[in-house]
C-alpha cells in the first residue's frame, strides 16, 4: 500500500498546530489541558495507524529551486518509531494531568511537550538529509527547553546547557557527514541528491555505488565517523553520556518520555536507517562494525557500571538508558554475513522492549517521588505496602530490565548474545570479546534492575516513618499499568510484537536485495539450549551470587567517580570552563573599545575569503582589461581619485567629509554619462542627505584626527585599505561580467502592469503603474525587505545607544547631593559633578 501524503503531513503538523493553542485553552480548561495534548497524540497516532502496512515515499515541493523536495517515507521502522512517539505520549500527557497538578510553568510545559513529540515525529518520517536534519536539530531545542524546565534552579539550568551543547555539537557533525554523503552521490549514475530512502535516485536505492564513491574520494570512513558522532551524542554513548543522568533535571513526565520514546531514539533510530547504506552485504566485517558494535557495547557496560553507583533512582534509570541504548547501537552495529539479520533484529525487537519497560519504571519513579516526597535510594524501600499494584507494575517492568526469562527484555538481549557469539564463531581472535563484554555489562544490567525492584521489599527505612504513602491517582497509575500489560503480552507471547511491527522494523535496516528471514521465537524455545541461552543464563547466574555485594560495588562505584581522571562530568567541564577562559582572554583583547580593532580582523577575514573563492572557482578574468574609456569618463574618473587621495590626506573630519562627497557626486556623473538620470538624481539626494548628516555629527567629535606614530601601522592600514579596495573592484568585475541573452528592461516592462485578461488574482505580472516602484516592491522585493531591515537595526541601534547614554548619564548625576556635600566634594579637591581635577585632565586621581 502506498502512503498517503495528506495524512502523513497532517500526523506531523497536529502537534506543531497544537502547540501555540496552549496559552489560549489553557485559560479554560486549566491543568485538563493535559486531556487536550493527550488527545493531540491520540490523533497523530490514530493517522498513523491508518498507514499501517504502507510502504513508500511521498514528496512534496519544498526548494523547487535547489531541487530540494520534503521526501516523507513510511516502512516498519518508521511506523515503529512513531508508533512509539505518539501512543507513549498519551500516555505522558494523561499521566502529567496528576503529576503536574502543583507544578509551575504549565503553558510551556505542555507547548513544549507536543512540538517535541512532532520533532520526532518529523525524524521518524523524514527521508531527505535536510529535513531531516531540521526535525533532528528541533529535537534538541525543544528537549532544553523541557529539561531547563525549572528555569531558575542552577542543576536544571546545567541540565539544559549539557544536553544542548552536546547533542547540538553532534548534529553539526552529523550535517556534515550528510553533506559528504551528497556530494558522493554526484559520482554516482543517479546524480547528486538529498534523499535518504525511498525513491530510485536515492542514497539508498543505489548504496553500492554510493559506498565506492565514497572509498575512491577516501571519504568512506570520515562520512561513516561524522554520521556515527551524531547519533552516539544524541544516544548518550560513551564518551558523550555525561548529558543524559543530567537530564533527570526535568519534570518526571519528560523523562519517562525523553528516555523511552523520543530523543535518545533518534540516535538508534539513525544508525538503524543508514545501516543499509553503509553496511555492504559481504562476508567481511565492515568498519560499520568495528566502529559501532564495539562502541556500543562499551558504552552497554560502562553506564551499567555507572547505573550501580546512582544514589538517585532517576539517574539509575538514566544511565540504564544509555546502557540499553548501547545495546541496541552493538546490535545494529553487528554486521558481516553471519549477522547481516540478527543484528537488525536485535535493534529493532529492543527499540520496542526498552521503550515498553523504560517508560514504565520512569513513570513508577515519577509515583514513587510524588508519594514518598524523595528519589533517594537509601531512604526509598517496603514499598509493596503501600503501593500493591505500582509494586507488580515495577517487578513486571524491571524484570524485563534485567533480562530474566520469560519477561520481554530477555528475548531482544538474547538476540544480542546470540549475533555476538555468531561473530565471534565466524571471526574468532578478538571477536571473542564482544560476547564476552555483552555478558559482563549484562551482570550490571541485572544488578541494578533488582536494585530498582528492591524498593518495593525489606522493611521501611526511618526516612519514610512518617511519610503518608498512598495510593496515586488514577491518570498516574493507568499509564504505567498499560504498559505492563503490553510488557507481559511482549514476553509471553513474543511473536505477537514481531508480527505487529518488529518484523517490517528489522527489514527496513538490511541492506537493499537481502530478503529478510522471519524471526519467530516462543517460550518452548527456552527448552532448547543453545550456547546463548547459556550466556543468559550465565548472566543470571553470576547477577544472583554478586547481589549480596550490592552495597560494596555501589561504595565502589562512588570512589572510582569521585577521582578526577574517571569522573563522568570531569572532560566536559574542564572543557567548558577552559572555553570560557579563552573566551574570557579573547573578549579582554579583542574588545578594548577601538573600532580598528574591531574593523581590520573582519575585512581582512573578509578580503581574504572572497579573493579565494573567486580564484577556487576560476571567475577572475582579465578579458576587458585595459580598455582605454571615454574622454568624459577619464576626467571624472581622473577627478574622483583626486577626491580619494585627498580623503587620504585631509587634516580634519569636516575636510575629510567634503573630500568624500567628491566620490559620491562624480558617481551621479557616471549615472548621467550611461543615460540613467533617475539613478543620477538619486545619488544626488542621497549624497547631499548623508553630507547634511555627517556635518551635523562631527560637531560632536573632535576636530582633529589623531596622529599615527607608527610607521608600520601607516603601512599595515595602507595594505589592508589597498586588499579591501581591490577585493571590492574584483566583486564589482565578476558581477557584471555576466551578459544575458537580451536586455533585461524588457522583460520588466512586459511584466510590470496588469495583463489584459486576468482573474481577481495574479502573481505573474507586477500589477503595478511605475515600473520602478514594481521592481522594488515586487520584482527584488527580498532586496528591499533586506535593505529595510538594515535601516531597522541601524535605527534600533541608535536608539539602543541613546538609552545607554541616558542611563548612564543618569548614574552619573546624582540629584540628591545636598548643597553642604556638594562644598565637601569641592574643598577635598573635586568638582560638583563628582569627578576629581585629575579624573578631568585624564590623570589617574588616586
Amino acid at each position: 500500500m502506498q502512503p498517503d501524503a495528506g495524512v502523513l503531513v497532517a500526523a506531523l503538523a497536529l502537534p506543531f498546530v497544537a502547540a501555540p493553542l496552549v496559552p489560549v485553552l489553557f485559560r479554560v480548561l486549566g491543568q485538563r489541558v493535559a486531556f487536550f495534548a493527550a488527545t493531540v497524540a491520540a490523533g497523530s497516532f490514530g493517522l498513523l495507524a491508518t498507514q499501517y502496512g504502507a510502504h513508500g515515499a511521498v514528496q512534496l515541493p519544498w526548494i523547487p529551486s535547489l531541487g530540494v523536495t520534503l521526501t516523507l517515507y513510511v516502512d516498519g521502522l518508521a511506523l515503529l518509531i512513531g508508533f512509539l512517539a505518539s501512543g507513549v505520549g498519551v500516555l505522558v500527557f494523561t499521566y502529567s494531568y496528576g503529576y503536574m497538578a502543583h507544578e509551575h510553568g504549565h503553558v510551556k510545559y505542555y507547548a513544549t511537550l507536543l512540538a517535541f513529540m512532532g520533532s520526532m515525529l518529523g525524524v521518524a518520517f523524514a527521508a531527505d538529509l535536510l529535513a531531516l536534519f531540521v526535525f533532528w536539530e528541533l529535537t534538541s531545542v525543544t528537549s532544553f527547553l523541557l529539561i531547563g524546565h525549572h528555569q531558575r534552579e542552577a542543576d536544571s539550568q546545567y541540565a539544559a546547557r549539557k544536553s544542548m551543547l552536546i547533542t547540538v555539537a553532534g548534529g553539526l557533525f552529523m550535517l556534515a557527514g550528510f553533506l559528504v554523503l551528497a556530494f558522493a552521490s554526484g559520482d554516482t549514475a543517479a546524480g547528486r541528491t538529498f534523499v535518504l530512502i525511498g525513491t530510485s535516485d536515492s542514497l539508498i536505492a543505489n548504496g553500492e555505488a554510493v559506498r565506492e564513491a565514497l572509498r575512491a574520494a577516501g571519504l568512506f570512513v570520515p562520512a561513516l565517523a561524522l554520521v556515527a558522532v551524531g547519533a552516539v551524542t544524541k544516544s548518550a554513548q560513551a564518551p558523550f553520556h555525561v548529558w543524559l543522568p543530567n537530564a533527570m533535571e526535568a519534570p518526571t513526565p519528560v523523562s519517562a518520555f525523553l528516555h523511552s520514546a523520543t530523543m535518545v531514539k533518534a540516535g538508534v533510530y539513525l544508525v538503524g536507517r543508514f545501516r543499509p547504506l553503509f553496511v555492504p552485504d559481504l562476508p567481511a566485517v565492515p568498519e560499520w562494525t568495528l566502529l559501532l558494535a564495539t562502541l556500543g557495547l562499551v558504552s552497554m557496560t560502562i553506564t551499567a557500571i555507572l547505573a550501580v553507583g546512582a544514589t538517585d533512582i532517576k539517574e539509575l534509570l538514566a544511565y540504564s538508558t544509555a546502557s540499553h541504548l548501547g545495546l541496541i547501537i552493538a546490535g545494529y552495529g553487528l554486521a558481516g554475513a553471519e549477522a547481516l539479520e540478527l543484528g537488525a533484529e536485535t535493534g529493532a525487537f529492543h527499540i520496542f522492549n526498552h521503550a515498553v519497560f523504560k517508560a514504565t519504571l520512569f513513570l513508577v519513579a515519577g509515583i514513587v517521588a510524588h508519594e514518598a516526597h524523595t528519589r533517594k535510594i537509601s531512604e526509598l524501600g517496603g514499598l509493596r505496602k503501600d503501593l500493591p499494584i505500582v509494586a507488580g507494575i515495577t517487578g513486571i517492568a524491571a524484570l524485563g530490565m534485567a533480562g530474566v526469562p520469560p519477561f520481554n527484555g530477555f528475548w531482544s538481549k538474547e538476540l544480542l548474545f546470540e549475533t555476538t557469539y555468531y561473530v565471534a564463531t565466524a571471526n574468532g581472535g578478538w571477536f571473542w570479546l564482544y560476547p564476552a563484554i555483552a555478558v559482563f555489562g549484562s551482570v550490571f544490567t541485572f544488578l541494578y534492575s533488582l536494585k530498582f525492584l528492591s524498593l518495593f521489599f525489606g522493611d521501611r527505612p526511618e526516612a519514610l516513618a512518617d511519610v503518608d504513602v498512598h495510593r496515586p491517582p488514577l491518570s498516574m497509575l493507568a499509564p504505567p499499568a498499560l504498559l505492563a500489560g503490553i510488557a507481559i503480552v511482549a514476553g509471553v507471547v513474543p511473536q505477537v510484537a514481531i508480527d505487529a511491527i518488529v518484523q517490517s522494523a528489522f527489514e527496513a535496516s538490511v541492506p537493499v536485495g537481502v530478503e529478510a528471514h522471519s524471526l519467530k521465537l516462543s517460550i518452548p524455545k527456552l527448552f532448547s539450549f543453545t550456547p546463548y541461552l547459556g550466556m543468559s543464563l550465565l548472566t543470571i547466574a553470576l547477577g544472583a551470587v554478586a547481589y549480596p555485594f550490592y552495597d560494596r560495588l555501589h561504595a565502589g562505584v562512588r570512589r572510582a567517580r569521585a577521582v578526577p581522571y574517571t569522573s563522568p562530568n570531569r572532560y566536559y567541564d574542564s572543557l567548558t570552563e577552559g572555553a570560557n577562559d579563552v573566551s574570557r582572554r579573547v573578549a579582554i583583547a579583542v574588545h578594548g573599545g577601538a573600532f580598528r580593532t574591531y574593523a581590520a580582523p573582519l575585512l581582512l577575514a573578509t578580503a581574504t575569503i572572497a579573493l579565494a573563492g573567486y580564484a577556487a572557482a576560476g571567475t577572475i578574468s582579465v578579458e576587458g582589461v585595459g580598455a582605454l574609456p571615454s574622454a568624459p569618463l577619464a576626467l571624472v574618473l581622473g577627478v574622483a581619485v583626486v577626491g580619494a587621495l585627498a580623503v587620504a590626506r585631509a587634516p580634519s573630519h569636516i575636510a575629510g567629509v567634503l573630500t568624500l562627497s567628491i566620490l559620491g557626486f562624480m558617481v551621479a556623473i557616471v549615472y548621467i554619462l550611461a543615460n540613467a538620470p533617475d539613478l543620477a538624481l538619486t545619488q544626488l539626494v542621497i549624497e547631499t542627505l548623508v553630507l547634511v548628516i555627517f556635518l551635523l555629527v562631527l560637531d560632536k567629535l573632535p576636530a582633529y584626527y589623531g596622529e599615527i606614530r607608527s610607521r608600520a601601522r601607516t603601512v599595515a592600514d595602507a595594505a589592508l585599505a589597498s586588499l579591501v579596495g581591490f577585493t571590492v573592484f574584483a566583486t564589482v568585475i565578476i558581477a557584471t561580467s555576466a551578459q544575458p541573452d537580451g536586455p533585461i528592461f524588457e522583460y520588466f516592462l512586459a511584466r510590470a502592469g496588469v495583463p489584459a485578461e486576468h482573474g481577481p488574482v495574479f502573481a505573474d505580472y507586477g500589477g503595478g503603474s511605475n515600473v520602478v516602484n514594481v521592481i522594488l516592491v515586487d520584482f527584488r522585493a527580498f532586496d528591499t525587505l533586506g535593505e529595510i531591515s538594515v535601516v531597522a537595526m541601524a535605527a534600533l541601534s541608535v536608539l539602543t545607544l541613546i538609552g545607554m547614554r541616558a542611563q548612564t548619564d543618569a548614574g552619573v548625576e546624582n540629584p540628591e547631593v545636598t548643597e553642604g556635600e556638594e562644598g565637601a566634594a569641592v574643598a577635598d579637591g573635586g568638582t560638583p559633578d563628582g569627578s576629581s581635577a585629575g579624573d578631568r585632565n585624564g590623570g589617574d586621581a588616586r
